[in-house]
């Protein structure tokens, strides 16, 4: 991998890591329901007058950004607007990646290996650390909806298999038609017509980060992910994943004054440790079999 994409796969880290900042700037004016339209709204315009359709069906689209936008974000906005942390969302999102694994056993048929089995174990064990650290605590219900949200992008990753080869942006940018009037009609339903009026008393803090949530967590950090997906395996880029904690875990402590408490150091390190294992055992268990044996 060259210099230059070595550098651009550092900056989509940067940016994805900052994004759980920006969603706690942008909640304490803007409400979770209304912040996911706004989200795919700025991700629609203007970008889908200038990409085109990719050649995958409407009900493709419509499940993908049902499970991706209305599902997946909504409740990762309201977990975070109940008290989750920014850093600890960015790792516990990262769960993802095994409930993808499960899924794609089940609806792909796909077989994971051994070491991916072993490391989703040890992320179990660090989510049920974290998880005994606020048992009965004010963190433990946006955890919950976290796990659920982490969920829920999952199924999003079996539709986005599903879809084959296609380009990645337009399939983002074309999915994003179907959060935006859901997500304003529920938000309407439970947040009230205030959440909408206090659209005209928002903080040029909360604007921008509206502005960094759809423009340059969305469309620059899956535009550029999508160019390295397309010149690299896919097993050179996905580890650059795994920092996306990391620079979680900075910001909310550079930005927001954030804390971690011991056990959550502890189950953190065990989910990274699973992903470790998860994304890299095979490739070691190759390195350093015996010639012969491989």
């Amino acid at each position: 991998m060259s210099l230059r994409d070595i550098g651009l796969a550092l900056l989509v880290v940067i940016v994805w890591g900052l994004n759980f900042v920006a969603i706690k700037w942008a909640l304490v004016d803007v409400s979770p329901y209304l912040l996911t339209a706004l989200r795919y709204l700025g991700c629609v315009i203007p970008a889908i007058f200038f990409i085109r359709k990719p050649a995958v069906s409407w009900a493709l689209l419509g499940f993908y950004g049902l499970t991706v936008g209305v599902l997946q974000f909504s409740f990762l906005f309201t977990a975070i607007k109940l008290g989750m942390p920014a850093g600890l969302a960015s790792l516990v999102m990262q769960m993802q990646v095994f409930f993808t694994m499960g899924l794609a056993v089940l609806f792909l048929r796909e077989r994971p290996s051994w070491f991916q089995i072993g490391g989703a174990l040890v992320a179990l064990v660090g989510l049920a650390v974290i998880g005994a650290d606020h048992l009965g605590g004010a963190v433990l219900m946006p955890l919950l909806l976290t796990l659920v949200a982490a969920f829920s992008w999952s199924i999003s990753n079996i539709a986005t298999k599903r879809a084959g080869k296609v380009d990645m942006l337009g399939f983002v940018v074309w999915g994003s038609l179907i959060p935006p009037i859901p997500m304003l009609i529920l938000s309407l339903i439970f947040e009230g017509p205030g959440a909408i009026a206090a659209l005209g008393q928002i903080s040029p803090l909360a604007i921008g980060s509206v502005l960094f949530i759809a423009y340059g967590s969305t469309l620059f950090g899956y535009g550029s992910w999508a160019i390295l997906f397309g010149r690299y395996p896919a097993s050179m880029v996905v580890p650059f994943a795994l920092l996306v904690p990391i620079s979680g875990f900075a910001g909310g402590m550079i930005f927001l004054g954030e804390t971690v408490s011991g056990l959550e150091i502890i189950g953190s390190v065990l989910i990274f440790a699973g992903l470790v294992v998860n994304v890299f055992g095979p490739r070691l268990l190759t390195r350093f079999r015996p010639v012969g044996a491989r």
